[in-house]
């Protein structure tokens, strides 16, 4: 309970509760984070706005509509989604079972699709011995790839484990033990694939990195 509850909240809980006995909250089934200034010059926005979509639920509404990882949500029926922390709030708001139309960012450009909201119901890597680790020297950052068991663990095809940080990957938060999984929306495979991109790349770029379970991504200003 609290004394900051919006009305709005409140008469929606007791409108529920009249009439269906319980509070139900449409789910949408990504996981998201803020854009800022670093990830909206990354993804190509004039302006720091919407919902970073870091991983989609596989079989939910959201991956049956379409959204992909590294979609920016900007509306949901037209209504402006100008903070991630806008989502939830306007998804749940809606009944299980409703059809919602999605404006997302996707590759520079905006993206109309519609998703069916299902109702809202909650690994660590392991060490292994492998080749010696390499830094591509614009990110600081000590990488090798993973292996087969390890991507076995985390469900992925590719991926390069952090194992030691530093320089402008470090502050901007990436941490040993973190995997790597594509820059600005494009899979890493090798080391020698990163450095590349790395290489063609100005400005500020988007690491995609998976934390114990978790996907988000890292904004990165190269030096």
């Amino acid at each position: 309970l609290s004394f900051a509850v919006p009305i709005e909240v409140a008469m929606k809980v007791k409108t529920d509760l009249q009439k269906y006995g319980k509070v139900s909250r449409g789910r949408l089934g990504v996981t998201i984070q803020g854009v800022n200034r670093e990830l909206a010059d990354s993804f190509g926005l004039k302006k720091p706005q919407g919902a970073l979509v870091a991983a989609v639920e596989p079989r939910s509404p959201a991956d049956k509509a379409g959204i992909k990882t590294g979609d920016i949500i900007l509306a949901v029926d037209g209504r402006e989604i100008e903070n991630s922390i806008d989502l939830p709030r306007v998804i749940g708001e809606s009944r299980p079972g409703t059809q919602v139309k999605l404006k997302v960012w996707r590759q520079g450009e905006t993206k109309e699709l519609s998703a069916s909201l299902a109702e809202a119901p909650a690994e660590k890597l392991a060490r292994a011995d492998a080749p010696a680790k390499t830094k591509p020297s614009r990110l600081g950052l000590a990488l090798r790839p993973l292996t087969e068991d390890e991507r076995k663990q985390i469900e992925t095809d590719g991926g390069l484990l952090v194992e030691q940080a530093e320089g402008p990957a470090a502050r901007a938060g990436v941490q040993p033990g973190d995997v790597i999984l594509a820059l600005n929306n494009q899979p890493v495979n090798s080391v020698d694939q990163l450095r590349r991109l790395v290489d063609r790349s100005r400005g500020s770029v988007a690491l995609l990195i998976q934390r114990e379970g978790s996907k988000i991504y890292v904004p990165i200003r190269l030096s």
